[in-house]
């Protein structure tokens, strides 16, 4: 089986819930001064990461993800947990005098958060190649350094390994001509409605204009579905429907998982789309990014009782 290659961030995600809003405790009119500090008693760590989320959700479909990626001294436990769930660790490169990156979010009772976020090791991540890596059917070149993304969209295109360019986050990163290059080199852009609107706003590029770069660009619109833009039209693919909503964290990856397994595996677009989706779905029911398990034959039943056909 060839893998995916799978190029973004490891990271770790600390989470700390504060028991009040921080409207009570910031004063609008002293905010150029100041000095807040919440008592957060409930704190959860998990794994997280682009790369890392993506690969997780792969690997439940009975993908084969490698994950490639810079982390620092503290990655010992998350090595372990992937190791454990039989993910190839061979391109994840260690840096001894760094941290993994990692976030530090702090949420309230309205669901505010204030997050900062440490890049560390992910930084250097321009130091691993994909042409360092063998037996790659596809790939996708995720949030991660930016010096890292425009050199695996190069080395992704020379190869001529059919990717996905997903900017998310790192988008702020790029300047409208490098973000088109990025488009021109990639076989698939997906993004969520709000990149995709910045998108086009960075690159002077339209929807239709997008599209015609790339064999799809989708777009994701949350509760509303997910849009196809092909070069022919546009496909709508419904959203799967989710028995409770617990945390959206890693949603848009476990989405990602599920467009590369469709499309490796030969699967056509409104099929692919549906498998996304219901990612998607299977992840919001769980908290954190990594902590939803189940096996393909679980995951084709979820599918036919959702769409109402079965998965070959």
């Amino acid at each position: 089986m060839s893998s995916a290659l799978i190029c973004g961030s490891l990271a770790y995600d600390t989470i700390m819930v504060f028991p009040d809003q921080f409207k009570n405790h910031i004063l609008p009119d002293k905010v150029h001064i100041l000095n807040v500090s919440f008592l957060v008693p409930r704190m959860r760590r998990e794994f997280g990461g682009c790369a890392g989320n993506i690969a997780y959700n792969l690997k439940l479909l009975g993908g084969n993800p490698v994950p490639m990626a810079t982390v620092g001294q503290d990655f010992g436990p998350y090595r372990e947990h992937f190791e454990t769930c039989g993910i190839r660790m061979d391109h994840v490169k260690e840096l001894a005098d760094l941290y993994t990156a990692q976030a530090f979010i702090t949420t309230d009772l309205d669901d505010n958060q204030i997050t900062a976020f440490h890049p560390g090791a992910m930084m250097r991540s321009y130091e691993n190649h994909v042409r360092d890596v063998q037996d790659v059917g596809f790939g996708i070149v995720g949030p991660d350094g930016y010096e890292a993304m425009l050199q695996n969209s190069t080395e992704f295109a020379e190869l001529g390994i059919p990717f996905i360019f997903d900017p998310g986050q790192a988008m702020p990163l790029f300047n409208g001509r490098e973000l088109t290059q990025m488009i021109e080199q990639a076989t698939y852009v997906t993004v969520n409605d709000y990149e995709s609107n910045l998108l086009q706003d960075k690159t002077g590029l339209s929807e239709k204009q997008i599209a015609e770069r790339v064999q799809a660009y989708l777009v994701t619109r949350g509760p509303k579905g997910s849009e196809v833009h092909t070069k022919t039209g546009m496909l709508q693919i419904p959203a799967a429907t989710a028995m409770r909503v617990v945390d959206p964290t890693g949603c848009g990856d476990a989405y990602r998982a599920g467009l590369i397994y469709g499309w490796m595996n030969g699967l056509d677009m409104a099929t692919t789309g549906r498998i996304a989706s219901l990612m998607g779905a299977l992840k919001i029911e769980h908290l954190g990014p990594q902590n939803q398990r189940f096996d393909y034959e679980e995951f084709a039943e979820q599918f036919r009782q959702q769409f109402g056909y079965a998965l070959r």
